[in-house]
């Protein structure tokens, strides 16, 4: 029974099979070509493409992985401040920093044609402050919390906030100063 079901199989899909005869001499000739590549020991370009290939895949893959594994295993350099020595610390930071914003916030909203010149000389110390700073974070991370260091990033943030309490000062002086001559000229 299952014999006949392949016979049936097969005489069906007879008309499917190539069952041509290649010409004559194929074979020779398939010989001849053979004989004749071993003869100038070259192989067929598609083989030397596939086989050029795979050394370079491998010399690509390499440096891929080596890259990858040197970001990867770098220790990250993050650069500490005063909140990551200690809780008081953060509280510190946060304390100055609530400060400077209030202090901005307040100049920003005092601005006027006769403060801008000073607001705009004030944001340059204020830069330069800031960049002092971030090279102070860094000199912290590298040496380790050094209470020299952390001393000067305090007096960083009060020089940040006597500059800031400075400029509001002098720009209150100038709106008294206004009024002033406002009410004599009226």
């Amino acid at each position: 029974m299952k014999n006949d079901n392949l016979e049936t199989l097969f005489k069906d899909l007879h008309q499917d099979f190539n069952v041509e005869m290649p010409n004559t001499g194929h074979h020779a000739r398939f010989l001849q070509k053979l004989e004749a590549q071993n003869a100038l020991g070259t192989l067929p370009n598609s083989t030397i493409k596939r086989e050029l290939w795979k050394p370079i895949t491998a010399i690509a893959a390499t440096v891929i992985l080596l890259v990858a594994l040197t970001f990867a295993l770098k220790p990250h350099n993050s650069v500490s401040d005063l909140a990551n020595v200690s809780p008081e610390m953060a509280n510190t930071q946060s304390f100055f920093t609530s400060v400077i914003t209030e202090k901005l916030n307040t100049i920003n909203n005092e601005k006027s044609p006769e403060t801008t010149l000073l607001i705009k000389d004030a944001m340059v110390q204020m830069g330069a402050l800031e960049k002092e700073y971030n090279q102070l974070k860094i000199d912290l991370t590298e040496s380790g919390n050094d209470k020299r260091v952390i001393h000067a990033m305090i007096n960083n943030f009060w020089n940040r906030i006597n500059l800031l309490k400075e400029v509001v000062a002098t720009i209150e002086g100038l709106k008294t100063i206004n009024h002033n001559t406002d009410e004599i000229t009226l």
